[in-house]
Order: structure tokens, then C-alpha cells, then sequence
């Protein structure tokens, strides 16, 4: 039953596509304000600790950069489904 589910939710519609594209914006919105906490914490403070920034920081962003491609990439796959689908752009309630 849960394969079943899956297909529902996963083969007629884009909203999955679209959840992994705000995913990927919103680690990547994470990457850039915890970018700025490291520079405060580096210039600011002592606590720095040596390679974490350099070590961390690039792969959130990447992450987040990879997710937000594949996203797009998938809203385009998505737009491309809907087309073969072949269904009318309008329906017609009556005929006069």
C-alpha cells in the first residue's frame, strides 16, 4: 500500500519537484546567513575554531546549490509531462 501511495502522490503532479526546489533556495539562504555568523564569529570574537567554516560551509552551499539545479531541472521535466499528457489547454461546457 505504501508503493501505492507513492505513485499517487509522486506520477500526476510537480508539487514534489517543487518542494526539492524550495529546498534546495532555502539551504542555500541558510548557507549565506550562517556564512555571515562565521565571518562575525571570526572577526568578533575568539571562539573561532580552525577549519570548520572552510570544511562546512561549502558543502551546505553546494548542497543547496545542487538541490536548488535539480529543482529546476525537474519543474522543466514536470512542465514537459504535462505537455505529453495531451489534454486541452480549456474545456468546453456546452456546445450552442
Amino acid at each position: 500500500m505504501l508503493a501505492f501511495a507513492w505513485d499517487g502522490i509522486t506520477s500526476f503532479s510537480v508539487v514534489p519537484l517543487r518542494f526539492i526546489t524550495l529546498t534546495g533556495f532555502l539551504i542555500f539562504l541558510a548557507t549565506i546567513f550562517m556564512s555571515f555568523y562565521v565571518l562575525y564569529v571570526v572577526f568578533f570574537t575568539d571562539r573561532a575554531v580552525p577549519g570548520w567554516a572552510s570544511t562546512v560551509l561549502p558543502m551546505y552551499f553546494l548542497g543547496g546549490v545542487q538541490l536548488l539545479s535539480l529543482g529546476i531541472i525537474g519543474e522543466y521535466i514536470g512542465k514537459i509531462y504535462k505537455e505529453t499528457k495531451r489534454r486541452p489547454r480549456y474545456l468546453i461546457e456546452k456546445e450552442l
